[in-house]
């Protein structure tokens, strides 16, 4: 397992030791940008497997609002000219209140599709074979961006009996296809922008400089012109030459490539085991040493019978047996002059996951490890 996980993190390095990636891939447009937007509806046609009108309120006033929209009123029932009317109590199964999500995309038109998320919010047990109905879908300004209808897709499943259950994913929880009608577009557009700026999504000084030059040295040749400067290590300013669009200006900028920097950081996952270790960390030369001390204890308890006609009682003893074990180790000295010395360093002491975090977070205390570690 050690000698698996080194041989990932010496692939990544060699990997990543010539990594040059696209500006569009490590930059984003300031103004487009997806926006969430958000609905309550109602799935209906399930069998059996929706809410429980008792348990969830919510879903049977969400029903009723429903009917009488439609002209069906079903609060109130008379049973004779002279009783008053009374409430009426509905028991259907088939019926169950979810909440709708998606994203909407940037430039979208009114008039296109997208996909919805459709979520329970009661107590149903599955949405499967269920039908969303019309639902509008608002934004944060409270406006309606979209409306969403149609055939629930579920992934999961859960069957059972009495006995036993099997259950795969979540039924409870699934897709429609460009189920979503967009209704009103986004404002905003790239025509009306006097600037564009470009975001970084991991700001840095060094990536913000090598795409600031690479820009420049593009439009140098293409524009006679220098038509990018930064404003901080995370956003660089693009003014947009008179002669060309905006959008095959974007897709020739998007398109050059650099080498982004990253910072000397250790990321260990205690609960999975795992270790990511940047290439630029580095440790100063210490000496390492790691052992590990099992100790195990073993119950045997003695039943302790007392001899024919001497009125004893049978009782039991306990016996417990401790046993302490400490494997041999041996000391090596790491030296992290690059990536790849470390690692190799750190497979000489033949270590598992869990012994290469406690070695790299003693490091860190020592102040030999130069890079930061995130614990998550």
């Amino acid at each position: 397992m050690t000698r698996v996980l080194l041989a990932l993190v010496l692939l990544v390095f060699a990997a990543s030791a010539q990594a040059a990636v696209r500006i569009k891939d490590i930059a984003d447009i300031k103004g487009l940008r997806e926006n969430q937007i958000v609905g309550y509806g109602l799935v209906i046609g399930l069998n059996g497997t929706g809410d429980t009108l008792r348990n969830a309120p919510f879903t049977e006033q969400s029903l009723q609002s429903m009917l009488e929209n439609m002209g069906i009123n079903v609060r109130n029932e008379t049973t004779s000219t002279n009783n008053p009317p009374r409430p009426t109590t509905l028991r259907t199964r088939n019926v169950a209140a979810v909440m709708v999500t998606a994203d909407l995309q940037p430039s979208i038109g009114a008039g296109e599709r997208m996909d919805v998320t459709v979520s329970s919010l009661g107590d149903a047990t599955s949405l499967l074979g269920g039908t969303l109905v019309m639902t509008s879908l608002r934004a944060a300004d409270g406006a309606v961006y979209a409306v969403a209808q149609g055939a629930v897709t579920v992934a999961g499943y859960s069957v059972g009996g009495q006995a036993q259950n099997v259950s795969q994913g979540t039924p409870t929880a699934g897709r429609i296809p460009n189920g979503a009608l967009v209704e009103r577009e986004v404002q905003g557009s790239l025509h009306e922008m006097e600037f564009l700026v470009l975001e970084l999504k991991n700001p840095d000084f060094v990536t913000a400089t090598r795409i600031l030059d690479a820009i420049n040295r593009f439009a140098g040749g293409r524009y006679r012109a220098q038509i990018a400067f930064e404003r901080d290590y995370r956003t660089i300013v693009l003014s947009k030459p008179r002669n060309i669009g905006p959008v095959r200006f974007l897709a020739e900028i998007g398109e050059l490539t650099v080498e982004p920097d990253t910072p000397a950081r250790v990321v260990i996952n205690e609960r999975t085991g795992t270790v990511v270790i940047g290439r630029d960390v580095r440790i100063s030369t210490v000496a390492v040493t790691h052992g590990n001390l099992t100790v195990r204890v073993t119950e045997l308890p003695v039943v302790s019978q007392p001899a024919p006609f001497s009125q004893g009682q049978t009782v039991v003893v306990p016996q417990t047996i401790v046993e302490a074990n400490e494997a041999g180790s041996q000391v090596a000295i790491l030296s992290g002059v690059d990536l790849q010395r470390l690692v190799r360093g750190l497979n000489q002491i033949g270590l598992k996951p869990s012994g290469i975090i406690a070695i790299l977070q003693a490091i860190k205390t020592a102040g030999a490890l130069q890079a930061d570690v995130i614990v998550q």
